[in-house]
Protein backbone atom coordinates (compact mmCIF):
# COMPACT_ATOMS: atom_id res chain seq x y z
CA UNK A 1 0.00 0.00 0.00
CA UNK A 2 3.19 2.24 0.69
CA UNK A 3 4.64 1.68 -2.68
CA UNK A 4 1.28 2.41 -4.17
CA UNK A 5 0.72 5.65 -2.47
CA UNK A 6 5.22 6.35 -3.42
CA UNK A 7 3.91 5.89 -6.70
CA UNK A 8 1.05 7.97 -7.08
CA UNK A 9 2.63 10.84 -5.31
CA UNK A 10 5.30 10.76 -7.67
CA UNK A 11 3.34 10.62 -10.26
CA UNK A 12 0.81 13.38 -9.44
CA UNK A 13 4.60 15.61 -9.10
CA UNK A 14 5.59 15.01 -11.91
CA UNK A 15 2.08 16.11 -13.09
CA UNK A 16 2.08 19.33 -11.54
CA UNK A 17 6.08 20.01 -12.69
CA UNK A 18 4.97 19.41 -16.19
CA UNK A 19 2.13 21.47 -16.20
CA UNK A 20 4.10 24.43 -14.57
CA UNK A 21 6.63 23.86 -17.71
CA UNK A 22 3.83 24.08 -20.15
CA UNK A 23 2.02 26.95 -18.96
CA UNK A 24 5.80 28.75 -18.46
CA UNK A 25 6.53 28.27 -22.09
CA UNK A 26 2.82 29.74 -23.10
CA UNK A 27 3.28 32.70 -21.05
CA UNK A 28 6.30 33.86 -23.38
CA UNK A 29 9.10 32.16 -20.99
CA UNK A 30 11.32 29.49 -23.28
CA UNK A 31 13.60 28.99 -20.17
CA UNK A 32 12.01 26.75 -18.03
CA UNK A 33 12.23 26.42 -14.37
CA UNK A 34 13.00 22.17 -13.91
CA UNK A 35 13.97 19.82 -16.88
CA UNK A 36 11.54 16.16 -17.08
CA UNK A 37 12.25 13.22 -18.49
CA UNK A 38 12.94 13.31 -22.17
CA UNK A 39 13.74 16.68 -22.28
CA UNK A 40 16.79 17.36 -25.50
CA UNK A 41 18.38 20.07 -26.39
CA UNK A 42 21.42 21.18 -29.28
CA UNK A 43 23.40 24.14 -29.51
CA UNK A 44 21.78 26.84 -31.42
CA UNK A 45 24.61 28.05 -34.27
CA UNK A 46 23.77 31.63 -33.88
CA UNK A 47 24.42 32.18 -30.40
CA UNK A 48 27.77 33.53 -29.80
CA UNK A 49 28.02 33.38 -26.09
CA UNK A 50 25.67 31.59 -24.04
CA UNK A 51 22.47 29.70 -24.83
CA UNK A 52 20.56 29.53 -21.29
CA UNK A 53 18.88 26.29 -20.45
CA UNK A 54 17.33 26.20 -16.97
CA UNK A 55 16.73 29.16 -14.94
CA UNK A 56 16.17 29.32 -11.01
CA UNK A 57 12.73 30.98 -9.66
CA UNK A 58 14.76 34.52 -8.80
CA UNK A 59 15.98 34.55 -12.14
CA UNK A 60 19.74 34.94 -10.89
CA UNK A 61 21.47 32.14 -12.22
CA UNK A 62 20.50 29.84 -15.56
CA UNK A 63 22.30 26.51 -16.92
CA UNK A 64 23.07 26.54 -20.00
CA UNK A 65 25.53 26.23 -23.21
CA UNK A 66 28.61 28.45 -22.67
CA UNK A 67 30.21 29.33 -25.82
CA UNK A 68 34.13 28.92 -25.81
CA UNK A 69 36.20 30.36 -28.50
CA UNK A 70 34.27 29.18 -32.09
CA UNK A 71 34.18 25.91 -32.12
CA UNK A 72 33.43 24.59 -28.61
CA UNK A 73 31.05 24.10 -25.40
CA UNK A 74 30.90 24.11 -22.16
CA UNK A 75 27.57 23.37 -19.67
CA UNK A 76 28.08 25.73 -17.11
CA UNK A 77 25.85 27.67 -14.73
CA UNK A 78 26.13 31.49 -14.51
CA UNK A 79 25.37 34.47 -12.54
CA UNK A 80 23.32 36.30 -15.21
CA UNK A 81 23.59 39.87 -14.01
CA UNK A 82 27.67 39.53 -14.52
CA UNK A 83 27.83 36.44 -17.10
CA UNK A 84 30.23 34.95 -14.48
CA UNK A 85 30.58 31.07 -14.77
CA UNK A 86 29.94 29.60 -11.12
CA UNK A 87 30.27 25.63 -12.66
CA UNK A 88 31.40 23.90 -14.81
CA UNK A 89 30.23 20.07 -15.69
CA UNK A 90 33.81 19.05 -17.19
CA UNK A 91 36.35 21.67 -16.83
CA UNK A 92 38.87 19.79 -18.47
CA UNK A 93 37.86 18.91 -21.32
CA UNK A 94 35.04 20.73 -23.76
CA UNK A 95 32.32 19.67 -25.79
CA UNK A 96 31.91 20.52 -29.00
CA UNK A 97 29.19 23.76 -31.00
CA UNK A 98 27.63 22.13 -32.95
CA UNK A 99 23.77 20.62 -33.84
CA UNK A 100 25.04 16.98 -33.50
CA UNK A 101 26.03 18.25 -29.80
CA UNK A 102 22.92 17.00 -27.84
CA UNK A 103 22.23 17.63 -23.71
CA UNK A 104 19.47 15.64 -22.53
CA UNK A 105 17.92 14.22 -19.36
CA UNK A 106 17.20 10.78 -19.13
CA UNK A 107 17.37 10.19 -15.11
CA UNK A 108 20.61 11.35 -15.91
CA UNK A 109 22.20 14.69 -17.12
CA UNK A 110 24.09 13.63 -20.53
CA UNK A 111 26.14 15.38 -23.02
CA UNK A 112 26.78 13.22 -26.19
CA UNK A 113 29.50 15.04 -28.40
CA UNK A 114 29.79 13.96 -32.39
CA UNK A 115 33.03 12.98 -31.16
CA UNK A 116 33.39 11.01 -28.55
CA UNK A 117 29.41 10.15 -27.80
CA UNK A 118 28.61 10.25 -24.03
CA UNK A 119 30.87 13.13 -23.45
CA UNK A 120 29.56 13.63 -19.79
CA UNK A 121 27.18 11.86 -17.44
CA UNK A 122 25.94 12.20 -13.68
CA UNK A 123 24.86 8.64 -13.79
CA UNK A 124 21.72 8.86 -12.01
CA UNK A 125 18.21 7.77 -12.07
CA UNK A 126 16.62 10.63 -11.18
CA UNK A 127 12.59 12.31 -12.00
CA UNK A 128 13.82 16.16 -12.30
CA UNK A 129 16.20 18.83 -12.77
CA UNK A 130 16.12 22.17 -10.90
CA UNK A 131 18.10 25.05 -10.23
CA UNK A 132 18.40 26.60 -6.68
CA UNK A 133 18.36 30.13 -6.26
CA UNK A 134 21.65 29.44 -4.86
CA UNK A 135 22.97 28.79 -7.87
CA UNK A 136 22.79 24.95 -6.69
CA UNK A 137 21.85 22.15 -9.70
CA UNK A 138 20.44 19.04 -8.68
CA UNK A 139 18.67 16.13 -9.69
CA UNK A 140 16.16 14.51 -7.55
CA UNK A 141 14.18 11.86 -6.92
CA UNK A 142 10.20 12.36 -6.11
CA UNK A 143 9.98 10.16 -3.12
CA UNK A 144 8.30 11.25 -0.24
CA UNK A 145 10.17 13.08 0.77
CA UNK A 146 12.35 14.70 -2.27
CA UNK A 147 15.71 13.31 -2.46
CA UNK A 148 18.78 14.57 -3.93
CA UNK A 149 20.36 12.50 -6.10
CA UNK A 150 22.97 14.68 -7.23
CA UNK A 151 24.24 18.32 -6.90
CA UNK A 152 26.63 20.57 -8.46
CA UNK A 153 27.91 22.07 -5.07
CA UNK A 154 29.50 18.41 -4.48
CA UNK A 155 31.51 19.06 -7.69
CA UNK A 156 33.21 22.44 -7.47
CA UNK A 157 35.16 23.95 -10.29
CA UNK A 158 37.25 27.11 -9.39
CA UNK A 159 34.45 29.07 -7.27
CA UNK A 160 32.95 28.51 -4.23
CA UNK A 161 29.57 30.35 -3.18
CA UNK A 162 27.37 31.18 -0.14
CA UNK A 163 26.44 27.82 1.55
CA UNK A 164 27.96 25.27 -0.52
CA UNK A 165 29.73 22.96 1.46
CA UNK A 166 33.64 22.32 0.83
CA UNK A 167 34.66 19.31 2.19
CA UNK A 168 38.03 17.17 2.34
CA UNK A 169 37.79 14.81 -0.64
CA UNK A 170 36.93 18.02 -3.16
CA UNK A 171 39.45 20.51 -4.77
CA UNK A 172 38.72 23.93 -5.97
CA UNK A 173 40.98 23.75 -9.55
CA UNK A 174 41.78 27.27 -11.01
CA UNK A 175 40.84 27.46 -14.41
CA UNK A 176 44.15 27.17 -16.14
CA UNK A 177 44.40 23.53 -14.14
CA UNK A 178 47.77 25.04 -12.41
CA UNK A 179 46.69 25.72 -9.18
CA UNK A 180 44.51 24.16 -6.57
CA UNK A 181 43.17 24.59 -2.80
CA UNK A 182 42.27 21.19 -0.54
CA UNK A 183 41.45 20.87 3.25
CA UNK A 184 44.18 18.89 5.58
CA UNK A 185 43.53 17.88 9.47
CA UNK A 186 43.17 21.28 10.44
CA UNK A 187 43.71 23.47 7.60
CA UNK A 188 43.57 24.53 4.04
CA UNK A 189 46.31 25.23 1.83
CA UNK A 190 46.82 25.84 -1.81
CA UNK A 191 49.14 23.74 -4.15
CA UNK A 192 50.57 24.42 -7.13
CA UNK A 193 51.84 21.92 -10.18
CA UNK A 194 54.94 22.60 -11.39
CA UNK A 195 55.80 19.42 -13.04
CA UNK A 196 53.65 15.79 -14.52
CA UNK A 197 53.47 13.24 -12.57
CA UNK A 198 55.26 15.13 -9.64
CA UNK A 199 53.77 16.05 -6.39
CA UNK A 200 52.08 19.27 -6.10
CA UNK A 201 53.66 22.14 -3.96
CA UNK A 202 51.93 23.87 -0.99
CA UNK A 203 52.77 27.65 -1.36
CA UNK A 204 50.37 29.01 1.01
CA UNK A 205 48.63 27.47 4.37
CA UNK A 206 45.87 28.95 6.67
CA UNK A 207 45.69 27.04 10.48
CA UNK A 208 42.43 27.09 12.22
CA UNK A 209 43.29 29.01 15.35
CA UNK A 210 40.19 27.29 17.40
CA UNK A 211 38.94 30.56 18.41
CA UNK A 212 35.62 29.41 18.88
CA UNK A 213 35.71 25.86 19.28
CA UNK A 214 38.64 23.25 18.94
CA UNK A 215 39.01 20.16 16.23
CA UNK A 216 38.28 16.69 18.26
CA UNK A 217 40.47 14.27 16.06
CA UNK A 218 38.56 11.47 15.32
CA UNK A 219 34.90 13.37 15.02
CA UNK A 220 34.78 14.07 11.47
CA UNK A 221 36.95 15.88 8.86
CA UNK A 222 36.81 19.52 8.81
CA UNK A 223 34.67 21.16 6.07
CA UNK A 224 34.79 24.92 4.93
CA UNK A 225 31.78 27.00 4.26
CA UNK A 226 31.30 30.87 2.73
CA UNK A 227 29.43 32.46 5.13
CA UNK A 228 26.87 35.14 4.38
CA UNK A 229 28.41 37.12 6.65
CA UNK A 230 31.48 38.10 5.13
CA UNK A 231 34.06 35.08 5.88
CA UNK A 232 35.63 31.79 5.30
CA UNK A 233 34.55 29.61 8.13
CA UNK A 234 35.93 25.91 8.64
CA UNK A 235 33.78 23.47 11.04
CA UNK A 236 33.93 19.95 12.02
CA UNK A 237 30.61 18.75 13.09
CA UNK A 238 28.33 21.64 12.67
CA UNK A 239 28.25 25.20 11.30
CA UNK A 240 27.18 26.91 14.58
CA UNK A 241 30.48 26.62 15.82
CA UNK A 242 33.45 27.45 13.71
CA UNK A 243 36.34 26.42 14.50
CA UNK A 244 38.25 29.20 12.78
CA UNK A 245 36.86 32.44 10.55
CA UNK A 246 38.82 33.99 8.00
CA UNK A 247 37.38 37.90 7.54
CA UNK A 248 36.60 39.17 4.55
CA UNK A 249 36.88 43.17 4.58
CA UNK A 250 32.59 42.82 4.32
CA UNK A 251 32.75 40.86 7.51
CA UNK A 252 29.99 41.63 9.82
CA UNK A 253 28.95 44.27 8.03
CA UNK A 254 24.70 44.99 7.50
CA UNK A 255 25.21 44.18 3.55
CA UNK A 256 22.78 41.51 1.83
CA UNK A 257 24.86 40.74 -1.09
CA UNK A 258 26.24 37.83 -2.90
CA UNK A 259 29.57 36.24 -2.02
CA UNK A 260 31.78 33.69 -3.60
CA UNK A 261 35.54 32.80 -3.22
CA UNK A 262 37.59 31.79 -5.99
CA UNK A 263 40.88 30.04 -6.98
CA UNK A 264 42.33 32.83 -10.04
CA UNK A 265 44.67 31.73 -12.97
CA UNK A 266 47.71 33.11 -10.93
CA UNK A 267 47.58 31.13 -8.20
CA UNK A 268 45.43 33.60 -5.58
CA UNK A 269 42.57 32.44 -3.36
CA UNK A 270 40.41 36.15 -3.90
CA UNK A 271 36.38 36.79 -2.25
CA UNK A 272 34.45 39.11 -4.14
CA UNK A 273 30.51 39.93 -3.80
CA UNK A 274 28.28 41.49 -6.06
CA UNK A 275 27.24 44.93 -5.62
CA UNK A 276 24.35 45.09 -8.18
CA UNK A 277 26.57 46.19 -11.14
CA UNK A 278 30.11 45.05 -10.50
CA UNK A 279 31.78 42.50 -8.32
CA UNK A 280 34.00 43.94 -5.57
CA UNK A 281 37.29 42.24 -4.55
CA UNK A 282 36.73 41.55 -0.54
CA UNK A 283 39.62 39.11 -0.03
CA UNK A 284 42.93 38.21 -1.19
CA UNK A 285 44.68 35.31 0.35
CA UNK A 286 48.43 36.55 -0.48
CA UNK A 287 48.84 40.08 -0.52
CA UNK A 288 52.46 40.37 -1.82
CA UNK A 289 52.30 39.84 -6.06
CA UNK A 290 55.68 38.41 -5.52
CA UNK A 291 54.64 35.17 -3.38
CA UNK A 292 52.66 34.00 -5.67
CA UNK A 293 53.62 31.03 -7.45
CA UNK A 294 55.26 32.38 -10.75
CA UNK A 295 53.64 35.84 -11.56
CA UNK A 296 57.03 36.64 -13.65
CA UNK A 297 57.01 33.10 -15.49
CA UNK A 298 60.15 30.50 -15.31
CA UNK A 299 63.37 31.74 -14.58
CA UNK A 300 61.79 35.08 -13.61
CA UNK A 301 62.92 37.70 -10.90
CA UNK A 302 60.04 39.74 -8.93
CA UNK A 303 60.32 42.85 -7.01
CA UNK A 304 57.05 44.91 -6.23
CA UNK A 305 57.53 47.58 -8.81
CA UNK A 306 58.22 45.02 -11.70
CA UNK A 307 59.56 42.12 -13.41
CA UNK A 308 63.30 40.77 -15.12
CA UNK A 309 65.23 37.94 -16.01
CA UNK A 310 67.34 35.73 -13.46
CA UNK A 311 69.57 35.91 -16.98
CA UNK A 312 70.34 39.44 -17.23
CA UNK A 313 71.63 39.21 -20.31
CA UNK A 314 67.52 37.79 -21.61
CA UNK A 315 65.28 40.23 -21.32
CA UNK A 316 61.62 40.23 -20.11
CA UNK A 317 58.65 40.01 -22.05
CA UNK A 318 54.97 39.88 -20.23
CA UNK A 319 52.74 36.66 -20.83
CA UNK A 320 56.08 34.67 -21.76
CA UNK A 321 58.51 32.77 -20.12
CA UNK A 322 62.70 33.94 -19.58
CA UNK A 323 63.67 30.37 -20.24
CA UNK A 324 61.29 28.03 -21.83
CA UNK A 325 59.83 25.72 -19.35
CA UNK A 326 61.74 21.96 -19.47
CA UNK A 327 58.82 19.74 -19.84
CA UNK A 328 61.21 16.50 -18.62
CA UNK A 329 64.27 16.79 -15.80
CA UNK A 330 67.68 16.06 -16.02
CA UNK A 331 67.11 12.05 -14.49
CA UNK A 332 66.05 11.13 -18.18
CA UNK A 333 69.03 11.35 -19.35
CA UNK A 334 73.04 10.62 -17.84
CA UNK A 335 73.85 13.62 -15.64
CA UNK A 336 76.96 15.52 -16.62
CA UNK A 337 77.71 19.08 -16.95
CA UNK A 338 77.62 19.11 -20.59
CA UNK A 339 73.79 18.59 -20.32
CA UNK A 340 73.38 22.07 -18.43
CA UNK A 341 74.80 25.25 -18.08
CA UNK A 342 74.80 27.40 -14.63
CA UNK A 343 73.34 30.61 -14.06
CA UNK A 344 74.12 32.18 -10.52
CA UNK A 345 72.35 35.08 -9.36
CA UNK A 346 72.76 37.17 -6.08
CA UNK A 347 70.53 38.67 -4.14
CA UNK A 348 67.55 36.12 -4.74
CA UNK A 349 65.24 34.24 -2.46
CA UNK A 350 62.77 31.48 -2.56
CA UNK A 351 58.98 32.66 -2.37
CA UNK A 352 56.80 30.56 0.34
CA UNK A 353 59.98 29.16 1.67
CA UNK A 354 58.23 28.78 4.95
CA UNK A 355 56.60 25.71 3.44
CA UNK A 356 59.93 24.37 2.30
CA UNK A 357 61.91 21.80 3.56
CA UNK A 358 66.12 22.65 3.26
CA UNK A 359 69.71 21.56 4.13
CA UNK A 360 71.91 23.08 6.63
CA UNK A 361 75.23 23.15 4.47
CA UNK A 362 78.44 24.68 5.77
CA UNK A 363 78.81 26.69 2.77
CA UNK A 364 77.89 28.21 -0.91
CA UNK A 365 79.86 25.48 -2.62
CA UNK A 366 78.40 22.25 -0.43
CA UNK A 367 74.80 23.50 -1.49
CA UNK A 368 75.65 23.58 -5.08
CA UNK A 369 77.43 20.29 -5.14
CA UNK A 370 74.06 18.87 -3.55
CA UNK A 371 71.99 19.78 -6.53
CA UNK A 372 74.83 19.57 -8.79
CA UNK A 373 74.95 15.61 -7.45
CA UNK A 374 70.82 14.96 -7.58
CA UNK A 375 69.42 14.69 -11.01
CA UNK A 376 66.11 15.72 -9.61
CA UNK A 377 67.27 19.34 -8.70
CA UNK A 378 66.76 21.72 -10.96
CA UNK A 379 68.41 24.60 -8.71
CA UNK A 380 69.45 25.67 -4.99
CA UNK A 381 69.24 28.91 -3.34
CA UNK A 382 71.58 29.26 -0.15
CA UNK A 383 71.20 31.69 2.99
CA UNK A 384 75.01 32.49 3.53
CA UNK A 385 73.85 33.77 7.36
CA UNK A 386 71.79 30.83 8.51
CA UNK A 387 73.39 27.99 6.24
CA UNK A 388 70.12 26.53 4.82
CA UNK A 389 70.46 25.40 1.55
CA UNK A 390 66.61 24.90 -0.06
CA UNK A 391 66.84 22.60 -3.02
CA UNK A 392 64.61 22.98 -6.14
CA UNK A 393 63.15 19.63 -7.24
CA UNK A 394 60.84 21.03 -9.70
CA UNK A 395 61.50 23.35 -12.96
CA UNK A 396 62.78 26.89 -11.99
CA UNK A 397 60.02 29.45 -11.61
CA UNK A 398 59.42 33.28 -10.53
CA UNK A 399 62.56 34.21 -7.62
CA UNK A 400 61.71 37.23 -5.24
CA UNK A 401 64.46 39.72 -5.72
CA UNK A 402 65.82 40.65 -2.31
CA UNK A 403 68.64 43.24 -0.84
CA UNK A 404 70.82 40.64 0.74
CA UNK A 405 73.50 40.05 -1.39
CA UNK A 406 74.47 37.22 0.51
CA UNK A 407 71.32 35.21 -1.01
CA UNK A 408 72.62 33.07 -3.88
CA UNK A 409 70.58 30.83 -6.28
CA UNK A 410 72.18 28.05 -8.47
CA UNK A 411 70.02 26.86 -11.20
CA UNK A 412 70.29 24.47 -14.04
CA UNK A 413 69.36 25.39 -17.76
CA UNK A 414 69.47 22.75 -20.26
CA UNK A 415 72.29 23.06 -22.61
CA UNK A 416 70.83 26.03 -25.32
CA UNK A 417 67.91 26.37 -24.03
CA UNK A 418 68.14 30.27 -23.79
CA UNK A 419 70.50 30.51 -26.48
CA UNK A 420 66.90 29.29 -28.20
CA UNK A 421 65.05 31.93 -26.99
CA UNK A 422 67.52 34.74 -27.52
CA UNK A 423 67.50 33.59 -31.41
CA UNK A 424 64.00 33.44 -31.64
CA UNK A 425 63.65 37.16 -30.05
CA UNK A 426 66.37 38.47 -32.60
CA UNK A 427 64.19 36.99 -35.21
CA UNK A 428 61.10 38.59 -34.47
CA UNK A 429 62.69 41.81 -33.16
CA UNK A 430 64.29 41.86 -37.17
CA UNK A 431 61.20 41.74 -38.67
CA UNK A 432 59.57 43.79 -36.54
CA UNK A 433 62.01 46.42 -37.64
CA UNK A 434 61.91 45.93 -41.23
CA UNK A 435 64.34 43.07 -41.23
CA UNK A 436 61.43 41.39 -43.88
CA UNK A 437 63.31 43.76 -46.89
CA UNK A 438 66.72 42.20 -45.48
CA UNK A 439 65.25 38.53 -45.67
CA UNK A 440 63.52 39.28 -49.40
CA UNK A 441 67.11 40.15 -50.12
CA UNK A 442 68.81 37.43 -48.88
CA UNK A 443 66.86 35.07 -50.54
CA UNK A 444 67.06 36.57 -53.97
CA UNK A 445 70.48 36.90 -53.69
CA UNK A 446 70.92 32.77 -52.60
CA UNK A 447 68.33 31.89 -56.10
CA UNK A 448 70.64 34.40 -57.72
CA UNK A 449 73.95 32.80 -56.70
CA UNK A 450 72.10 29.07 -57.65
CA UNK A 451 71.27 30.48 -60.96
CA UNK A 452 74.59 31.59 -61.76
CA UNK A 453 76.48 28.40 -60.43
CA UNK A 454 74.25 26.23 -62.68
CA UNK A 455 75.11 28.65 -65.51
CA UNK A 456 78.67 28.33 -64.23
CA UNK A 457 78.78 24.62 -65.02
CA UNK A 458 77.50 24.14 -68.01
CA UNK A 459 79.92 26.11 -69.28
CA UNK A 460 82.30 24.43 -67.26
CA UNK A 461 80.97 21.13 -69.01
CA UNK A 462 81.20 22.99 -72.40
CA UNK A 463 84.92 24.48 -72.31
CA UNK A 464 86.07 21.50 -70.19
CA UNK A 465 87.47 24.34 -67.59
CA UNK A 466 89.01 22.93 -64.27
CA UNK A 467 86.72 22.98 -61.18
CA UNK A 468 85.85 25.73 -59.07
CA UNK A 469 86.87 25.65 -55.41
CA UNK A 470 82.96 23.92 -54.84
CA UNK A 471 82.74 21.78 -57.99
CA UNK A 472 83.97 18.58 -56.66
CA UNK A 473 82.68 18.66 -53.08
CA UNK A 474 80.34 15.59 -51.67
CA UNK A 475 76.80 16.34 -52.13
CA UNK A 476 76.83 16.91 -47.91
CA UNK A 477 79.07 19.54 -48.16
CA UNK A 478 77.27 21.25 -51.28
CA UNK A 479 74.08 21.43 -48.74
CA UNK A 480 76.04 22.90 -45.67
CA UNK A 481 77.19 25.49 -48.25
CA UNK A 482 73.55 26.65 -49.45
CA UNK A 483 72.53 26.37 -45.85
CA UNK A 484 74.80 28.92 -44.92
CA UNK A 485 74.39 31.19 -47.88
CA UNK A 486 70.55 31.28 -46.84
CA UNK A 487 71.56 32.07 -43.09
CA UNK A 488 73.80 34.97 -44.61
Amino acid sequence: MDRLINSLTRLRATQLLFLTWVLTCIAGTTTPESILPGFKATPNPSVSSFQPLLNDPTGNFSLGFLRVGQTQLALAVLHVASSQPLWLANPTQLATWSDRTQFFFNGSLVISDPNTRVFWSTQTNGDTVVLLNSSNLQIQKLDNPVTVLWQSFDFPTNTLVENQNFTANMSLISSNGLYSMRLGYNFYALYAKFQDNAADHMYWKHTALEARAAIVQGQGPIHALVNSDGYLGLYQNSTANPVDVQPFNSYNRPIDLFLLVRLEPDGNLKAYYWDGSNWVEDFKAISNTCQLPSPCGSYGLCTPQSCSCLDNRTEFRSGSDCVPVETGDFCGEQLVKDKYEVLTRNGVEVPFKELMQYETTSSLGECEGLCENNCSCWGAVYNNASGFCFMLDYPIQTLVSVGDESNVGYFKVREGAGKKKNKAVAIVGLVAGGGAILILIGIGGFWTYRIWRKKTRENDDDDEVSPGPYKNLGSESSKSIEVEMCNR
